[in-house]
């Protein structure tokens, strides 16, 4: 049954809920709310990816940025995986936040590429 309900939490759209869950205070709520912080910082990622790819390309080190990029996914998937082997309720939130924290780091580290 908690498979169950950690893969219906990972998978239900965030626009199932019209309101932002971050003002909730069930643990359902926490971890939509985890989920839609981690969906902004992903789309950040993929808009500064969208920039960056062409002109490194351009620079001839897109090929690079390229095996960079898929070396941090496996990193980003071997670090949060984990998150969601933890018993209870919240491991969707802690599995979204973590997602979060390496898109965010990511974020960064793309952005320096510019």
């Amino acid at each position: 049954m908690k498979a169950v309900a950690v893969i219906s939490v990972l998978l239900l759209p965030s626009a199932a809920f019209a309101q932002s869950h971050c003002d909730g205070q069930t643990q359902l709520d926490l971890n939509f709310c985890a989920k839609e912080k981690w969906e902004v910082a992903d789309r950040e990622l993929n808009r500064l990816w969208s920039e960056i790819k062409p002109t490194a390309d351009a620079r001839g080190d897109g090929q690079a940025l390229l095996t960079q990029q898929r070396a941090w996914l496996k990193h980003r998937d071997a670090t949060c995986d984990p998150e969601l082997d933890s018993d209870g309720s919240a491991a969707p939130m802690l599995y979204w936040a973590c997602m979060e924290e390496q898109a965010l780091k990511r974020n960064q580290e793309l952005a320096a590429w510019q």
